[in-house]
């Protein structure tokens, strides 16, 4: 269980209170990094409507359902490209950690961010 004390999953050395917690509750990410950051955390800690929340409409499955045995353990930003608060379009290349009983591995992509009514939106990413 999490706590808003607790480190929060994306590894950003804040306490998840005052991190990715407030936007899993419905504060808007001030930039595409953060967008990304609590997306890696909404994923480690099962939240599949928040991912869907912040998809782009335009991309956004109908459905999402996250493996329970696929643990997300690490998140390292690699670089940013735009997404400040006055951009409209962000990239973000990240590679993140998971784990399963049997497997460990990780995901290294590229996201593609677009900001809509003040708010930023995953599009799509490019796995490399």
């Amino acid at each position: 269980m999490i706590t808003d004390e607790s480190r929060c999953p994306c590894l950003s050395g804040n306490p998840y209170g005052e991190c990715c917690g407030p936007l899993h509750a419905g504060a808007a990410a001030p930039t595409a990094e953060r967008l990304m950051r609590s997306r890696f955390s909404a994923f480690a800690l099962g939240l599949p409507e928040y991912l869907l929340l912040t998809w782009h409409p335009r991309t956004r499955p109908v459905t999402l359902e996250l493996d329970p045995e696929q643990r997300w353990t690490r998140l390292d930003v690699l670089s940013t490209q735009s997404g400040g608060p006055f951009d409209s379009r962000g990239r973000v290349v990240f590679r993140a950690w998971w784990r399963t009983d049997d497997e460990r591995g990780t995901l290294e992509e590229t996201s593609e961010f677009v900001r809509e009514g003040g708010r930023w939106f995953y599009v799509d990413g490019v796995v490399a």
